[in-house]
């Protein structure tokens, strides 16, 4: 068996188009009938228009489309959901849940959007710092931080007044 490798140089094709040859990045498209099971990792732009179980990695934006049925945990960069996903999801940038979004699982994300309409069942988790390292199993069991404020108790002067003009009725 040879490899093949293929080299663009920029030029045009002599018939005035575009070089056939010249590959360009672009979408992995899970179409609106199209069923997957499975490990799906992308590592440009993706859309999961169909039905998909399993998990997904995608390192640049995914979109889940308005008709798409998802059970699977998602791990991406920038996540949009527009129909329904069953799964936990961990979004390093961002997470858009649209006014047909349906999320249903816990979600770690950097930012959040939420469409009004959009519904999400479960415990989102924002850390516009980063996202930890902390494996998410192990998120569940990390107690959330919570500061506690000390409320300093004044008298009431209400009673003050009362009795003030209570002298003179």
């Amino acid at each position: 068996m040879t490899d093949v490798a293929l080299e663009s140089v920029g030029a045009a094709s002599t018939n005035g188009g575009a070089d056939p040859l010249v590959l360009e990045p672009k979408a992995t498209i899970l179409a609106r009938d199209d069923a997957l099971s499975g490990r799906l990792t992308l590592k440009g732009l993706g859309q999961v228009l169909g039905n998909f179980s399993g998990e997904i990695d995608c390192d640049g934006d995914l979109v889940i489309g308005p008709e798409a049925h998802v059970e699977a945990n998602i791990r991406g960069a920038r996540i949009t959901v527009s129909g329904l996903v069953r799964g936990n999801v961990i979004a390093s940038n961002r997470l858009k849940i649209t006014s047909t979004g349906r999320l249903e699982g816990d979600a770690t994300v950097g930012a959040l959007v939420v469409q009004e309409g959009g519904v999400h069942y479960g415990v989102i988790r924002v850390h516009p710092e980063g996202i930890p390292d902390t494996p998410p199993e192990r998120m569940a069991q990390v107690p959330a931080q919570s500061t506690v404020v000390t409320l300093k108790t004044y008298p009431n002067p209400v009673g003050k007044v009362r009795k003030f003009w209570g002298e003179f009725f």
